[in-house]
């Protein structure tokens, strides 16, 4: 006797259906992982910005703060100290001076109208960057 014919016929036998069973790919969702991670590896920004503290000036200022403190007026045509006009070098070796005689030397930028954003940010990097601990940025008189 035959084995086969002694076990009775499957179901998938009996109705002509063949039992398939469903595979699940994982592919697809690999790729979908894959794409994810590489728009946020992308998307992020991997360097560090460096940050300046500035406080808001208070309404009616001191006019005591002011005395004592080197004054850096910061204009279309340059940087202006003293009267005199300096190039950046040369206002970062005049701080470094001032410092070496008065250590906790106060400095005021004051940029005019007409200087950007991005001027007044370099200068003040600049006097960061020449050891300036006590830095103020002023406003425009009446502005805000």
């Amino acid at each position: 006797m035959n084995p086969q014919s002694a076990r009775p016929p499957s179901f998938s036998e009996r109705y002509g259906r063949r039992s398939t069973r469903a595979s699940t790919s994982l592919t697809s969702l690999i790729d979908v992982v894959f794409i994810l991670l590489l728009f946020f590896m992308l998307a992020s920004n991997f360097s560090h910005n460096s940050a300046i503290k500035l406080d808001a000036p208070t309404a009616g200022g001191n006019a005591a703060s002011a005395t004592g403190a080197l004054l850096v007026n910061l204009r279309v045509n340059g940087i202006h100290v003293g009267g005199q006009s300096l190039s950046e070098k040369a206002l970062v070796a005049r701080v470094q001076q001032l410092r070496s005689k008065k250590d906790d030397l106060r400095v005021l930028v004051h940029p005019s109208t007409g200087v950007s954003l991005q001027q007044t940010v370099h200068v003040v990097d600049a006097l960061k960057d020449a050891g300036v601990t006590n830095l103020r940025l002023m406003g425009q008189p009446g502005g805000d």
